[in-house]
């Protein structure tokens, strides 16, 4: 794992609560584990509470879970995770996700069906002609805990054989809590069906 981790790489950590989510940069790697100074001071986050942790590298994106071994003011020491994995190349987990969404723009509402989801945007399923100049508000519930509201950009629309269409497109100002949201959401949900 030392190898993995080098001075001044960038790392999120995750708490249980996704609100608390924060991100640091590695000061110190040692064969205990490695230490960060985080970049907001920290919240929600406790000793020997597990967390996720994720980091891009030269791999890939680098996940794993361990606890903080020791919190002092905005550096945390992290304790040597037991394993760990990478997840796919691509930017964003995608998963397969069935809900009905309704898009939002100045009053009109259109009722759609997600296919799947990423934390950089959906694929849509609708009956409705969506017009693809504009920007749509979507509330996209997670969970019973965790909602995501955002804009959602049209980039690929396409006629079905059956009259209806298929969109693909991308979200637009997603907050970082929302965005850590889907990702560590889709994370999980992605590594849930490799293990059934």
């Amino acid at each position: 794992m030392r190898e993995l981790l080098k001075k001044d790489q960038i790392v999120t950590i995750v708490p249980h609560d996704f609100k608390d989510t924060n991100k640091g940069k590695i000061t110190e790697v040692s064969m205990e584990g490695f230490k960060m100074k985080l970049k907001y001071v920290p919240r929600g986050l406790m000793q020997k509470h597990i967390c996720d942790f994720y980091s891009l590298t030269d791999n890939g994106y680098l996940y794993f879970e361990s606890y903080i071994r020791e919190l002092d003011g905005n550096v945390v020491a992290i304790a040597n995770p037991k394993k760990h994995r990478f997840l796919q190349r691509r930017k964003f987990t995608r998963i397969k996700f069935l809900e009905n969404l309704e898009l939002e723009h100045e009053g009109t509402v259109h009722h759609v069906r997600t296919l799947d989801l990423s934390a950089g945007g959906m694929k849509l399923k609708t009956k409705e002609n969506i017009n693809i100049e504009y920007e749509y508000n979507v509330t996209i519930q997670l969970n019973d805990e965790i909602e995501v509201h955002c804009k959602y950009q049209l980039i690929r629309v396409e006629k079905c054989d059956d009259g209806t269409y298929t969109i693909s497109g991308r979200f637009t100002q997603l907050s970082n809590v929302d965005k850590m949201s889907l990702v560590h959401f889709c994370m999980k949900k992605s590594m849930e069906n490799d293990n059934k």
